[in-house]
């Protein structure tokens, strides 16, 4: 894990490999929890596992009473590790914090704390009762990319993903206006899993003419709510007869400006999109900190952005981007391609060390959140800008 950003609870091996364990759990309920935090739970007495559990659907138990019905009588003594402050609120479940005093645990050693207003206090009532509470455990960084929308600390926009397939030398295409297929069958199913936790998805004009996608989760995890789709098209270029309009369940969002004509919205609206007039950006297209403010206010904590180059250079060069997931495929396209990073006139992956006048955040510093892990032949990279 991490071990970056504010200092955590020191704790020992044996528990660091429990308290991965919880975490690793706690991934599993992606794209059925939200709003609520993913939290895993694993009970260990006299060195065994005794019980585990995870929240698995919003509404649901949480991850500790699961973890102490598989543990039974025997949870009575035993260490609790939760990737979450236990919950010291009576919402759509019963306090966790009640329940564990109640099976008689004896230590919790708890990841990230609850800063809730009305669900946090747990790890300070347990300590009360008598019990050995230790943590939070996680650091900052860690909590954060494990529950973003939980821990998003700003109300202004939501917390944003960029998701590009590039080649070798950092291309998304082998041509404007041409469809390129870059990841693999592999890597293409785990972007499907990603949508699945995200509220919205979001591309540009380009990627919604070219691709003409339907931005739907299409694998064995369906989302408890089908991610919120939405297309960036200042001119009003998109047709009405887009697949984005006419097949899904998810709603669909154009953001346009007033160089859209009204002969372009009414079918649009007609086909049951909504479409929001926005500002111009500095530099063309709609303004993406105007789009991104609207989304916040109805109700999108987290969103995913899926292209174009344009778009997603925006977003970089504005300091919007929370997280990149980065998926390299082994082939090169050529100096004909579309670059990723278009305000790189030099081909490869690294970022030029400019700083954002919007944010002030260095956009040339980036780090791996996780290892890199692959898919077919391809890698994927998880990266998050230092010091965040």
């Amino acid at each position: 894990m991490d071990t970056t950003g504010p200092a955590a609870t020191v704790i020992s091996a044996v528990d660091r490999r429990s308290m991965d364990r919880a975490v690793e759990l706690g991934r599993r309920g992606w794209g059925r929890v939200q709003p609520n935090p993913m939290v895993g739970c694993v009970l260990v007495r006299q060195g065994e596992v005794v019980g585990e559990g995870w929240h698995r659907e919003f509404g649901g138990p949480h991850a500790e009473v699961i973890a102490l019905s598989e543990a039974g009588a025997e949870a009575k003594g035993a260490t609790a590790y939760i990737s979450l402050e236990p919950c010291h609120h009576e919402g759509k479940t019963p306090p966790c914090s009640v329940a564990l005093r109640g099976a008689g645990v004896s230590r919790i050693v708890f990841g990230a704390p609850d800063l809730g207003r009305k669900s946090g206090g747990g790890a300070a009532a347990l300590r009360a009762g008598g019990i050995d509470v230790v943590g939070p455990v996680l650091t900052e960084r860690e909590s954060r990319r494990e529950n973003p929308a939980f821990f998003q600390t700003t109300l202004e926009r939501p917390w944003v993903a960029l998701k590009l397939a590039v080649s070798l030398d950092g291309k998304i295409s082998s041509k404007s206006g041409v469809r390129t297929g870059i990841s693999g069958t592999k890597a293409n199913d785990q972007v499907q899993w990603l949508r699945a936790g995200f509220d919205a998805i979001l591309v540009g004009t380009n990627t919604a003419l070219v691709d003409d996608p339907l931005l739907t989760v299409r694998e064995k995890l369906k989302p408890r709510v089908p991610p919120r789709r939405v297309i960036l098209d200042a001119e009003g270029k998109v047709s009405a007869k887009s697949r984005v309009l006419h097949e899904g369940d998810a709603p669909v969002s154009f953001f346009t400006t007033t160089s859209s004509p009204k002969a372009w919205r009414v079918p649009i609206e007609a086909a049951g999109a909504t479409v929001s007039e926005v500002s111009a950006g500095s530099h063309g297209g709609v303004s993406l900190s105007a789009t991104l403010s609207i989304l916040r206010e109805e109700g999108v904590r987290t969103l995913l952005c899926e292209g174009g180059g344009s778009v997603g250079s925006g977003l970089l060069t504005g300091g919007l981007v929370d997280r990149l997931y980065l998926i390299v495929a082994p082939k090169l396209i050529g100096p004909e391609g579309v670059s990723a990073f278009q305000w790189i006139e030099n081909s490869g992956l690294s970022f030029p060390p400019q700083v954002s006048e919007q944010s002030g955040r260095p956009i040339g510093d980036w780090v791996l959140s996780e290892e890199p892990r692959r898919f077919g032949h391809d890698v994927w990279m998880v990266l998050e800008p230092r010091g965040e």
